[in-house]
């Protein structure tokens, strides 16, 4: 199962922030940089979601009606810009999935890119319905039917082997509160321990992501 980074690194992830720039008017090296740290703090979110049966009845009922068309015709999609009714449904995927978490996550994630946060906003609501298409292709090619299984294969997009550190950057970014507080925690994880990270795991793509190493 291709991980969501190596994806991003891949023609099609480059389809998809060349298109999500031109869409949202930014610049793509940025936009590169805020899908790479985003994605996987979104699928994270839902994998988190997922735990309680709950959420994994709304996250499986959500990729039934996601489910993968959106990939078919990226360059149609990216044409002229990305129209209203995906970009709203970007919203409510993000709402449903960060809820209260939203402002902080994409504070810090603009934080860390050096870009605005209502960029950030409009960024992430453009490419969420296209990382929904691309779970529900996942989990309809795996026939996938329970939530249990959905979390297992955000799990192994994520990196199934992915360290403890990793998994620890992902939830502290879910858990920012929009105060600010957690980015210099954040960025201590980042900046610091360099002898602590993996090189092919999920922080060592999400570092060669933002800061070109």
């Amino acid at each position: 199962m291709e991980g969501i980074l190596d994806l991003l690194n891949g023609p099609m992830g480059k389809t998809i922030i060349n298109g999500v720039a031109g869409s949202t008017g930014q610049d793509s090296g940025k936009t590169g940089s805020v899908l790479t740290m985003a994605l996987p703090v979104l699928m994270k979110a839902m994998q988190r979601n997922a735990a309680t049966p709950q959420g994994a009845e709304g996250l499986m009922g959500a990729l039934s009606k996601h489910d993968g068309g959106i990939l078919d015709n990226l360059g149609g999609l990216f044409s002229g810009g990305v129209n209203k009714e995906v970009v709203d449904d970007g919203g409510k995927i993000l709402g449903h999935v960060l809820g209260a978490k939203q402002q902080g996550v994409e504070q810090v994630i603009g934080q860390k890119t050096g870009m605005d946060i209502g960029a950030v906003g409009n960024i992430l609501k453009t490419a969420a319905p296209i990382l929904m298409g691309l779970l529900g292709k996942q989990s309809k090619q795996s026939g996938i039917s329970s939530g249990g299984g959905i979390g297992d294969l955000l799990g192994g997009m994520l990196g199934g082997n992915s360290t403890q550190q990793e998994q620890s950057f992902l939830e502290k970014i879910l858990d920012a509160d929009g105060d600010g507080s957690v980015i210099d925690d954040v960025a201590g994880m980042v900046l610091g321990g360099g002898g602590q990270k993996k090189s092919g795991g999920l922080l060592g793509g999400l570092l060669g992501g933002l800061f070109g190493k």
